[in-house]
């Protein structure tokens, strides 16, 4: 299982990133809409976690978009608690992770369906990291705008380097995503 394992490793990495930048948040933020009228970090949260779980309940089954899902009511302005947001952000890392955990490297050739389209599982994983990827660099842009000078660095800080290259074993995803726990949980 190597493949989804790197797979995973790569996914929770960015689960990291975006609890760790949300982290340093003050509640107030989770609800403030991005530059220009650009989108808060709450309405991200939900559309990624309505995503996940559509995309990843019932995975090999059935159409990865839900008729449950509604997805325009995702990107809706909302003023949430940070419990509220942590709690609907889980709930599609939990329909990821879960089904991430059943598959193995075999089953990467297999054909599933996303809005009617016939995807390789391996596609459709791909497609599904670089769709979280992308909102996760939103949720640490905005996430860092709003901290200002507070901001902690997630990765290689300006003028760090240097120091990142002689510890090359924190590189790695899983490396990456347990030292932002870690370093989370020491705060």
């Amino acid at each position: 299982m190597q493949i989804i394992e790197s797979i995973r490793a790569e996914y929770l990495r960015y689960k990291a990133l975006a609890e760790a930048s949300i982290d340093q948040l003050e509640d107030q933020h989770l609800a403030a809409a991005g530059p220009n009228g650009g989108l808060s970090i709450a309405t991200i949260c939900w559309h990624v976690s309505g995503n996940l779980r559509s995309r990843f309940t019932d995975f090999l089954t059935t159409d990865g978009e839900k008729p449950w899902r509604k997805r325009d009511e995702e990107f809706e302005a909302r003023s949430v608690t940070r419990a509220e947001l942590l709690a609907k952000w889980q709930q599609g890392w939990e329909a990821l992770l879960t089904t991430l955990a059943t598959l193995s490297d075999t089953q990467l050739g297999d054909t599933i369906a996303i809005r009617g389209e016939q995807l390789k599982v391996y596609e459709a994983l791909h497609r599904s990291l670089a769709h979280t990827s992308y909102h996760v660099g939103q949720i640490v842009y905005l996430a860092k705008s709003f901290s200002g000078a507070k901001w902690k660095y997630l990765s290689i800080a300006p003028k760090g380097g240097e120091a990142y290259h002689r510890n090359l074993a924190s590189q790695s995803a899983a490396a990456h995503a347990a030292a932002l726990i870690e370093k989370d949980r020491l705060r």
